[in-house]
């Protein structure tokens, strides 16, 4: 497991693991906050556990405070090398306060001059963009919500 220090006091610590270097409490921590924020919240029954949170190529990377998740992302390959960011997700009462941003910008700093893409939240789109993705392709509703395809080279 990876930490990465705070940016700033009281900012909270960032944190990436491959599947295998989780412990359990700590991947039990993290799947509950994805499943009560896509699941609970938006009321999106949904296969969370969809197995490619195993594969050996794909990065979680988590945003903690006192030990507990505020915020998460997962980076997946894709069959073309490209990479893939899904899943993020922030705490209720940790919006507004940055941490998808910090997640996003790690995210991408490891990610490196890798093609990246994602499918957002078509409400989230602007939010996206200010990290250089571009719509790739036209809405679609996918468990109830519309989301856009998004690239960035």
């Amino acid at each position: 497991m990876t930490r990465h220090h705070a940016a700033r006091p009281g900012s909270p610590e960032i944190r990436s693991a491959r599947f295998d270097e989780l412990d359990a409490r700590t991947l039990y921590r993290l799947l509950k906050l994805r499943v009560e924020v896509f699941v609970v919240e938006q009321k999106c029954p949904y296969p969370e556990l969809d197995g490619r949170d195993l594969e050996p190529a794909t990065v979680h990377l988590w945003a903690e405070r006192d030990g507990e998740p505020i915020g998460y992302l997962r980076i997946l390959t894709e069959a073309d090398g490209s990479a893939r960011i899904g899943r993020v997700a922030t705490a209720g009462p940790a919006r507004g306060r940055g941490v998808a941003s910090r997640l996003v910008e790690r995210a991408l700093a490891m990610i490196g001059d890798r093609p990246t893409v994602l499918d957002a939240q078509s409400h989230l789109t602007n939010w996206y963009a200010r990290f250089g993705f571009v719509r790739t392709g036209p809405e679609f509703v996918e468990d109830g919500i519309p989301h856009v395809p998004m690239g960035r080279r």
